[in-house]
């Protein structure tokens, strides 16, 4: 199934040859295209346990941004919760478990994150090697480019989601401890910002995602927050990023609150629910006349992606642009800002239902790129015109 997905992509030479531009194109412009120019980027998990397969998969499907593989298969470390809980204070991690025990000193611990965080001292949110094997084969220059990527992308947890998954030794979510909750963000805010320098020594350009799977039960008993609450947290974890900084939801949620913070990227499971985005008109409008950009994950990650082709998606993927244009939603705008995604991780997946999958969202983006981006076979990176 692979093999044949993989025929409509362009080699990874090709396509970064593709991307790249003319000689004559300054590499200021080139970056300024990257986001409006229909690229594929990964959510982040693949269900792969040698990190070396998992990054030559990565590299041959996403060549001009590729991300750091999380391999949760390999151990519990690299859960998305897991990964992510070193240096908070209290975490404990047993078997496949995470809580935090407050019957240790957290005080001492607690003063130690928040004296990093005041002093802006990135080496608190160090991930070591063990919670994340594929960034560390990056940083260890493990990690051989046929030509040098555009950007890295790099992803975190979000601290909605982490803060209602990690519970305390009574089992009770740390979103509800006011001292505990607090420190969520913080922590994570260190967590993303170290993560992006590191990157940022690997490539001119870095994408941060913070993944928040809970925003799908937002406004339910499960996700007892206010709006204000919701992008209060969000948004201190992106105030220590400096690069371009996106949010991925797999679910539908309230995609308002999503497009008031301060992302560059919205990404969303476009396969399933793209009619629900379509509400949002008004929001979707401002958002992209800020210069956001929306990555459809019009690829399915479960067995559905089975019976789709290239084909079949780039239509579905048009449907989703209609509702938005019935809308009055700009046509041209979001033809000038769009990317392809997975619908989600595929973590859970088969390896050969991940290659499959990551060879349609190659496969996609290729068609986007040689309808509407201008000399999308030849290097340009202008808008073309709408050729459908």
């Amino acid at each position: 199934a692979f093999a044949t997905a993989a025929q409509t992509i362009l080699t990874p030479l090709a396509l970064y040859d593709t991307i790249r531009g003319s000689a004559n194109q300054s590499r200021e412009a080139e970056m300024d295209s990257l986001l409006g120019a229909w690229l594929p980027v990964a959510v982040g998990s693949v269900p792969h346990t040698d990190v070396a397969a998992a990054w030559d998969l990565m590299l041959h499907s996403f060549p001009a941004i590729p991300s750091w593989p999380q391999l949760p298969r390999r151990a519990y470390l690299e859960n998305m919760y897991a990964q992510f809980s070193e240096g908070f204070p209290g975490v404990t991690l047993e078997q496949d478990r995470i809580y935090v025990d407050r019957q240790g000193d957290l005080e001492s611990e607690l003063e130690r994150l928040y004296l990093a965080y005041f002093e802006n001292d990135l080496s608190q949110g160090r991930t070591s090697y063990d919670y994340a094997v594929g960034l560390g084969m990056l940083r260890r220059g493990e990690v051989v480019f046929s030509d040098p990527p555009l950007a890295l992308k790099g992803q975190v947890t979000g601290p909605v989601s982490w803060s209602l998954t990690v519970v305390d030794e009574n089992q009770r979510p740390i979103l509800y401890d006011d001292v505990l909750g607090e420190a969520v963000a913080k922590h994570l805010r260190l967590k993303a910002a170290w993560q992006e320098r590191e990157l940022a020594k690997l490539a001119p350009r870095t994408v941060m995602f913070i993944d928040e799977p809970y925003m799908a039960s937002y406004g339910s008993a499960f996700v007892p927050l206010s709006r204000d609450q919701v992008i209060g947290l969000l948004e201190e974890v992106f105030a220590g990023l400096e690069g371009i900084k996106g949010v991925h939801c797999c679910g539908n949620t309230d995609w308002a609150i999503l497009f008031s913070t301060s992302i560059d990227i919205l990404s969303l499971d476009a396969y399933g629910y793209s009619e629900k985005l379509a509400l949002y008109p008004e929001d979707v409008t401002r958002f992209l006349e800020r210069g956001g950009v929306i990555a459809w994950g019009i690829v399915p990650t479960n067995a559905m992606a089975e019976r789709e082709t290239v084909d079949s998606l780039v239509e579905r993927l048009h449907e989703a642009l209609d509702r938005l244009v019935a809308k009055g939603v700009s046509k041209d705008a979001l033809l000038q800002a769009g990317m392809i995604t997975p619908s989600c991780g595929l973590g859970s997946a088969t390896p050969p239902l991940a290659e499959h999958v990551f060879g349609l969202t190659a496969g996609v983006s290729a068609e986007m790129r040689r309808r509407y981006v201008k000399g999308g076979d030849s290097g340009a990176s202008e808008p073309a015109t709408d050729e459908r």
